[in-house]
């Protein structure tokens, strides 16, 4: 595919050079709407590269943003991490005034999507939210808060607009835990996931027991 068109896509993971950001197999961003890589253009307020190391005092232990396996992230997305965060809303100033902005910085956690997540063009995910498995977090959001698994978010903030599965489908979908599976594993399996999550969960119920089987003869 040509870097010129709209499809094509970049593995984040491929790219990182921040210390601070991890990605999994299979996930990317759409960069073809924007300027910049991943790094710069997507994540904002993110100690780590050799740049920042140069340039700043770092008085605490940056957050770090986690991105799981086979997540899609489309191109605009921001992560909005929490070297940002030194403007305390208890002091009688929120200027980060140099000499005391230690005090004033509050760590909101790591910044943590999970796997098979979807993230819609020009959303943003403030600092420290957890994005649970198999979520879709519509175009232009803004995530204040922590999305359940298999769960479609949107608005600003985002609300939740729907569950993608009843709660039994999700129960199994965490259980089988397909993202970790291994890349012929998934293949295998694909068409099962156009029949929907049931139909996935006997074929791997099945492979699970043959697997059991072939264990104890061994």
């Amino acid at each position: 595919m040509k870097k010129d068109h709209w499809f094509y896509t970049k593995l984040i993971k491929d790219e990182i050079t921040n210390e601070n950001i991890e990605a999994g197999v299979g996930s990317y961003y759409s960069g073809y709407y924007q300027d910049g890589n991943f790094e710069d253009h997507n994540v904002r307020y993110l100690y780590g590269t050799p740049k920042d190391k140069e340039l700043a005092d770092i008085r605490w232990v940056p957050d770090k943003l986690k991105i799981g396996k086979y997540n899609s992230i489309a191109s605009g997305v921001v992560f909005m991490m929490g070297g940002n965060s030194t403007h305390n809303l208890n002091f009688v100033s929120v200027y980060p005034f140099p000499a005391i902005i230690e005090n004033a910085y509050e760590s909101r956690g790591d910044t943590v999507v999970g796997n098979d997540v979807w993230l819609g063009m020009e959303a943003m995910v403030m600092p420290g939210i957890k994005i649970g498995h198999g979520s879709v977090v519509a175009a232009r959001s803004v995530v204040t808060k922590d999305v359940p698994p298999y769960t479609i978010v949107g608005g600003n903030p985002a609300k939740v607009i729907r569950r993608r599965f009843s709660e039994a489908e999700i129960e199994m979908l965490l259980e089988m835990k397909w993202w970790d599976w291994s890349e012929e594993e998934i293949n295998l399996a694909l068409p099962y996931f156009i029949k929907g999550v049931e139909d996935l969960y006997e074929y791997w119920k099945q492979l699970k027991n043959e697997h059991d089987v072939a264990s104890k003869k061994a």
